[in-house]
């Protein structure tokens, strides 16, 4: 007779369970900070509940599989204990089968399926003699280790536990013989996996709430970062659409009230930087207007004066001649200075107004040549008729005399003036007039400043007939009418200035 040995430490492994795979990670576009915010706080939210979640559900099903496993494997060791088998074990007779019965109905916490193997002999309490469920690394285990083991695994989607227990002579104290007897018990757990799936249930629809419960406090949140930034914005906007007057509430002592206070404390310098330039550009333009109009009266006492000199001129010695003459052209160069000055501070007071009419574009342009007197061969002109368009007719002929005379005075002969229209990239017809020359060209590095006031592209001619201003009012003109002007040179040499004015004209041609 023997019994069975006290059960020690068994060797319990999961088998059958699928490994888990991971899901795919979905990719967002974030649109606004908000949506950051709220992503952010939501996903430190489903992190904490994930893990608390995950950390609970794992120790209460550990410890119900635990309960049971311990509960099943103490009893089938109790009742192995108790039970007596003689050997050698024989198939035949049912002796054997109504021993593993008996014990199999005493199983806890659940019936078992008790087998027994011996050698070729196999045989069990229920009506398969074999069990599928058992596995062979549960029999190699149970005959390397004299103190059995147990092993929970899935069979076609359903748990088990299977314990193993050898049957061992013992020889001594602390010393045991196999026999080649090995018990094995079959409990289902499936109670055991109900309580699991409910457990993890549980803590699923525990954490969704929790997240939608975290929605709130993030949005409350967002909105509280969202608001100075917001607000920095608008006032931002506000500034760059000129009201230097703006400033942002400042609330609290955190980081965006620190900004708030330095976006107030930079808006103020800013004012008052821009209400200094802004002062010191008006005491300009009334310095410049100021000293135009007080110029007037003595430049016209000073030309009548010296046109009475030049007449008589040829009457006085050579010394005294050249010096009257001398006088006379610059008195002339001051005169024109004067009036380029009046003109170019009315612009810069924004009080130019345009007077525009529905003119003849091409006679506009024959008269402008005529009233100066160029209609020599040094001028060529490719105007056709029939061109209509809405402009003022003083300003571009100071538009086309001085594009003309600043051709003539440093380009080279023959300057060609050409008319015609033409439709922009959006649709708008525009006219279009080129005045190009055949002198040198401008020097790539004076094109940028062409349109300055007081630019001279030659450095030589600081002492030229110009005022240094014609350029300067012609762009003036250009934009009073809205359009543009620009400069370069042509490809075979020569400059060439090109004017673009919106055609709003009913009917024009070219």
């Amino acid at each position: 007779m023997i019994r069975a040995p006290r059960l020690g430490r068994g060797r319990g492994r999961e088998r059958g369970r699928g490994a888990t795979t991971a899901g795919e990670r979905s990719t967002f576009r974030a649109f606004g900070l908000r949506t950051r915010l709220l992503l952010a706080f939501l996903l430190v939210a489903a992190v904490s509940a994930g893990t608390t979640a995950a950390l609970t559900y794992r120790e209460a099903r550990n410890a119900v599989l635990k309960t049971a496993q311990d509960t099943a494997v103490a009893s089938f060791r109790e009742q192995v204990q108790q039970t007596g088998f003689g050997l050698p074990v024989r198939e035949t007779g049912g002796g054997l089968q109504e021993v593993l019965r008996d014990v199999a109905r005493k199983g806890k916490p659940h019936p078992w399926v008790v087998f027994a193997e011996y050698g070729s002999v196999r045989a069990s309490s229920g009506e398969n003699r074999v069990s599928t469920v058992i596995t062979p690394e549960l029999r190699r285990a149970a005959r390397a280790n004299p103190h059995g083991a147990f092993e929970r695994v899935v069979k076609d989607g359903v748990p088990y536990l299977t314990i193993a227990m050898p049957m061992v002579f013992k020889t001594g104290p602390d010393s045991v013989l196999p026999s080649g007897l090995v018990l094995y018990a079959v409990m289902r757990m499936t109670d055991e996996q109900v309580n699991v799936d409910a457990l993890l249930m549980a803590a699923r629809d525990g954490a969704l709430p929790g997240l939608a419960v975290a929605l709130i406090p993030g949005l409350i949140a967002a909105r509280s970062v969202l608001r100075p930034v917001r607000e920095l914005r608008q006032a931002a906007r506000s500034m760059g659409s000129g009201k230097l007057d703006t400033r942002i509430p400042v609330r609290g002592s955190d980081e965006l009230a620190d900004l708030a206070r330095t976006f107030n404390e930079s808006a103020a310098q800013l004012e008052q930087s821009v209400r200094e330039l802004r002062e010191a550009e008006a005491r300009a333009r009334r310095f410049a207007s100021d000293v135009s109009h007080e110029l007037r009266t003595p430049l016209a006492g000073m030309l009548a004066v010296t046109e009475v000199l030049d007449e008589d001129a040829d009457d006085l010695d050579t010394d005294t001649a050249r010096a009257v003459r001398l006088v006379s052209a610059e008195t002339g160069k001051l005169a024109v200075l004067v009036e380029d000055l009046m003109e170019i501070s009315r612009f810069d007071a924004r009080a130019a107004e345009l007077n525009a009419d529905e003119v003849d574009v091409a006679e506009a342009i024959r008269k402008t040549l005529d009233n100066r007197h160029w209609t020599d061969a040094r001028l060529r002109t490719e105007l056709p008729d029939g061109i209509r368009a809405r402009l003022d007719p003083r300003r571009f002929d100071v538009v086309i005399a001085n594009l003309v005379g600043n051709a003539l005075r440093h380009g080279g002969a023959p300057v060609v003036i050409r008319l015609r229209t033409d439709t922009r990239a959006e649709g708008a017809p525009v006219l279009i007039t080129e005045v190009m020359d055949t002198g040198p060209g401008i020097r790539p590095e004076s094109l940028p400043h062409i349109f300055d006031r007081f630019y001279k592209a030659d450095a030589a001619r600081t002492r030229s007939a110009g005022s240094g201003l014609g350029l300067a009012i012609t762009l003036e003109n250009v934009k009073l009418h809205g359009g543009t002007i620009r400069a370069g040179n042509l490809p075979g040499g020569g400059a060439v200035f090109t004017v673009e004015i919106p055609l709003h004209a009913e009917g024009a041609g070219g």
